[in-house]
Parts: C-alpha cells; structure tokens; sequence
C-alpha cells in the first residue's frame, strides 16, 4: 500500500492540533471530547478541504493545468480554499456557485473575490452541473482545464484523510488516549470515505460517525452509495484490499432538519455552546450541525458517559459573517 508516487502539492500546516473539550465535556455532564482542529490548516482561514486539495492539486500540476474549476453553494468552504490554493500557485480559477450575484458580498464569498477568482452564477445548480459547458469554453480559449470534483471528494481527496487518520492517530499515541466515536460534518463523501479507510488500515476500534447535513434529493447516486463506492474505489488506488459494504458505513441523517444551509435552534445552540466554553468558532453549515447532533447523542443517552469521543472540526467559520441574519445568539 505504498502512494508515495501519487503527486502531492504542499498547501497546508500539519498536523492540525489535537485538543480536549473539558469544559464543554463538563457542562453537557459527559463523555470525554476530544477535538481535530483542521479549522487551523492554515490555507484561506483553514478547513479540511486543504487536505483534499494538497492531492487534488497535486494531479493538476502533474498534467500540466493552467487553469482549474470547481462549484459548490455561494458560501462554500471547499470554493474559498480552492482559490486561494490557486491564487498560491499562479493557476487561474473559476468557481461555479449555486445562486444568484448578492447585492452585498460577505464570508467565503467576499474571500473568493479577494483571492481573484472568475465566478459563474448557476442559479439551481450547486453541485456542478454547468461545468462541463463551461469548461468547453474554456479550453475553446486555449486553456489547460483541471476540474476540481465537489467537495474535493474524489479517490485522491479521501486519500488525504487515509494521511489525516494516521497523523491523528499518531497524536492520540503521545498523549496517551483512546476514542470510541469519531464525529464529523458529512457532506460530500470524501472525509468519511477516507477516515473509514485509514480506520480498516491501522486496525483501530473506532466507530467513523458522519452526521449528514444535506437532504441530496438532486443526487444521482444515494449518498451512502457514493461514500461507500469511493472508500472502495480509493482502496483499489492504493492497492488495499478492503471491500466495504452497508453494515460498514454509519452516516446520521437524524439531524438534516430543513436541509442543507438551513439554520435551527439546533445549529445555533451548537456554536453558541461551543464558542461560550471553548472559545472554538463552528460554522453555521457543517460543523454546527455536527455538533448540534454530537450534544443531542450525548443528551439522550446514544454516546455514553465513559465513551471518549473525537470530533473533527472541518472549518468554515467565514460563513458565520454571511449566516449573521440567522444566528440567535441571544
């Protein structure tokens, strides 16, 4: 299982600290937490996506991109690293966001302006859609066009938490701890494809919990089809042999509430809680929610008082600006 032959551009800073949540362990009167915090990965106020992008971008250079695309909402976390990644290395950028132009522009969407990037507006379509016709035209114009998958979540962006399992696990080592849950915001698939993999890799005992923020009723493809399609087909990359099936795969859509950007009490309790006894910032989207669903599993009795648990903070506090109307910190 030897991918060190696989491109790989240096993006981000490594490895993203590992802390203990013991006031907000206290106040919720539970199990011990734990907290990856790849909100600090350094790239465009960090996120997880660097990870992804360190491989991702690394193939592009490899074919010689001169140009590279990619789509997601107007305030994607996984956008706004992707331009600056560009930016960084001199690519031209364009960004195909859900939506229609704002009047104003605030969080990841005023950081993309600011890193330069070319957005296309495609109204319905977030995911996508409208790539293909435009990257038609863009290599018409004579450019070399790398497509960025959504979310970053293709074989080589789940290979880079197969990396960012290791290095956790590392940490975990020196300090002595163990984990029974890993929890994080699922979205795209390749987190929790890769954090599954590197799990069967080393062996570990943990249970890889993806609490589901999207709805998907535009996806072709169910979403725990996809993941677990992709940890198996990122398997087959590096030459592991491990098939993944159902019983393999937990993803928690007990918490989608009114979908995807929607924000709730359960969200805005989340980052207030957090914020108000960490210090620690969650963004309205992703980890708000995950951590909204971690604090009800806790509640209820689903995650155990002598469970010891890690929650992986996947950024995107640049989205709480633009979320501002929403949040009820009262």
């Amino acid at each position: 299982m030897d991918y060190n032959h696989i491109p790989r551009q240096s993006l981000g800073y490594f490895p993203t600290p590992l802390i203990e949540l013991s006031r907000l362990s206290n106040e919720l009167a539970g199990p011990k937490i734990f907290m990856k915090r790849d909100d600090n990965t350094g790239l465009a106020l960090g996120g997880n996506k660097t990870r992804k992008l360190e491989f991702i971008i690394g193939d592009a250079l490899a074919k010689g991109a001169d140009t590279i695309i990619t789509a997601g909402a107007a305030q994607s976390n996984h956008c706004r690293q992707t331009a600056a990644a560009a930016a960084s290395l001199g690519l031209e950028c364009h960004l195909v966001l859900g939506g229609e132009a704002p009047e104003q522009v605030s969080g990841n969407l005023l950081l993309d302006k600011i890193f330069g990037c070319h957005i296309h507006w495609a109204g319905s379509h977030r995911k996508g859609e409208d790539i293909p016709q435009i990257v038609e035209q863009l290599s018409k114009a004579g450019k070399n066009v790398y497509v960025v998958p959504y979310g970053g979540s293709s074989e080589l962006g789940a290979l880079a938490f197969v990396e960012a399992f290791k290095e956790l696990d590392s940490q975990r080592e020196s300090m002595d701890e163990t984990f029974t849950h890993i929890i994080f915001a699922s979205s795209s698939g390749g987190t929790q494809a890769g954090l599954m993999l590197g799990n069967r890799m080393l062996n570990s005992p943990y249970q890889i919990v993806g609490i589901n923020i999207d709805k998907g009723e535009t996806d072709t493809v169910p979403f725990d089809q996809y993941t677990l399609s992709l940890a198996n087909s990122t398997a087959k990359l590096i030459g592991a042999d491990y098939e993944f099936s159902e019983s393999d795969l937990i993803l928690n859509s007990d918490y989608v509430g009114d979908g995807y950007g929607v924000v709730g009490t359960l969200e805005n309790e989340a980052i207030a809680l957090t914020a108000q006894t960490e210090g620690i910032l969650l963004d309205p989207v992703y980890t708000g929610r995950a951590m909204g669903g971690l604090i009800d599993m806790i509640r209820t009795g689903k995650i155990k008082e002598t469970d010891r648990v890690l929650f992986w903070h996947t950024g995107g506090a640049p989205a709480l600006f633009a979320y501002s109307s929403d949040l009820d910190m009262a």
